[in-house]
C-alpha cells in the first residue's frame, strides 16, 4: 500500500529483519541410564548361549537368551545411539524345580537392563555364595578353568562374557564408557557386523611363564599348580575321564566334568 508523505524527509533507515530464535540445547540424556519401560514388541537381536558347568552335583548344562536394541541418548549436545541388553531370557523347556531361581533371577536382570544398571546387577550376582562347594565355569583368558563360589556366580559370569563379546562390558565385566559404545554402534551400522574383541591384545598380556611346562608326574606339578583366580591346588588326575583332582572338604575331587570323588 503506497502512503503519500507530505512533510520534509529529514533521515531514513532499512528495517532490518529479526535474527532467527536459536535453536533450543539438548538436554543431556545419557543412553546408558535411559529407562525403557518395557520390552518394546517385535523382534529384537539376540544371543543364544549354552551355559556348561561342573559342581558337586556333577555337571550341568543350561541355555540362556539375551536381547539387545539400540536405546538413543544425548551426550555433548548430540544425539547418539549406542546398543544395550534389554531382555535375559530362560527357555521354558529346561524348567524345573531347581531351575526356578534361575528363571526368577533371568526376570530380576531384565527389570535392571531396563532401568538401566544391568553391570552392577550382574557383578552383585557374581558375589552370591553357598555351601556346596566351587563351581567350574569357563577359562579365564590365559586359557586356566575358572571357578566360582556359586551356581549363580557361574551363570553370573557367563553372562558378563556375553556381554564382553557384544562389545558392552570389557573382559574384567567393567562398564565401557559410553563414548566407545556410540563408536562401536556406529561401527556396527557401518560395516554391517558387531565390534569384536581384540584377541591378539588377550595374548599379549598372558603372564610371561606361560611358557613353563613342567613334567606331568613331578611332585610340584601335582602340588603345587593352581587355577588362576582360584586359591586351590590341583592334586592329581582323576582316574575316570584325566581331568584335574582339587581338593574339595578334605577329598580329592574332580572339576574336569565327571565329578568323580575319592570320598564317594
Amino acid at each position: 500500500m503506497a502512503v503519500e508523505i507530505t512533510s520534509k524527509i529529514v533521515g531514513y533507515r532499512i528495517k532490518q529483519q529479526e535474527p532467527a530464535a536459536p535453536a533450543p540445547e539438548l538436554q543431556e540424556d545419557n543412553p546408558l541410564t535411559v529407562r525403557i519401560p518395557s520390552r518394546p514388541e517385535g523382534t529384537l537381536e539376540a544371543v543364544s548361549e549354552k551355559i556348561s558347568y561342573v559342581g558337586a552335583e556333577g555337571r550341568k548344562k543350561v541355555y540362556l537368551l539375551v536381547s539387545f536394541m539400540p536405546v538413543e541418548g544425548v551426550i555433548g549436545g548430540k544425539r547418539v545411539v549406542i546398543e544395550r541388553p534389554v531382555e535375559f531370557f530362560f527357555p521354558s523347556g529346561q524348567l524345573s524345580s531347581e531351575h526356578q531361581w534361575i528363571t526368577a533371577t533371568m526376570r530380576s536382570l531384565s527389570l535392571a537392563a531396563r532401568g538401566g544398571y544391568a553391570t552392577q546387577a550382574v557383578a552383585d550376582l557374581r558375589k552370591v555364595a553357598w555351601d556346596k562347594g566351587l563351581v567350574r565355569c569357563g577359562m579365564n583368558r590365559w586359557n586356566k578353568p575358572m571357578f566360582h563360589d556359586s551356581e549363580v556366580a557361574a551363570i553370573a559370569w557367563s553372562i558378563q562374557q556375553i556381554l564382553y563379546r557384544r562389545g558392552f562390558l570389557d573382559r574384567d565385566g567393567n562398564q565401557v564408557p559410553v563414548e566407545q559404545l556410540v563408536e562401536r554402534y556406529a561401527h556396527r551400522m557401518t560395516h554391517g557386523h558387531a565390534w569384536q574383541p581384540d584377541t591378539e591384545e588377550d595374548a599379549s598380556e598372558a603372564p610371561g611363564d606361560n611358557g613353563t611346562v613342567e613334567p606331568v608326574g613331578s611332585d610340584k606339578a601335582a602340588t603345587e599348580k593352581k587355577p588362576d583366580g582360584s586359591g586351590l591346588t590341583i592334586v592329581g588326575n582323576c582316574p575316570e575321564c584325566r581331568g584335574e583332582l582339587i581338593m574339595m572338604d578334605g577329598c580329592p575331587t574332580c572339576y574336569a566334568g565327571c565329578g568323580w570323588s575319592k570320598c564317594g
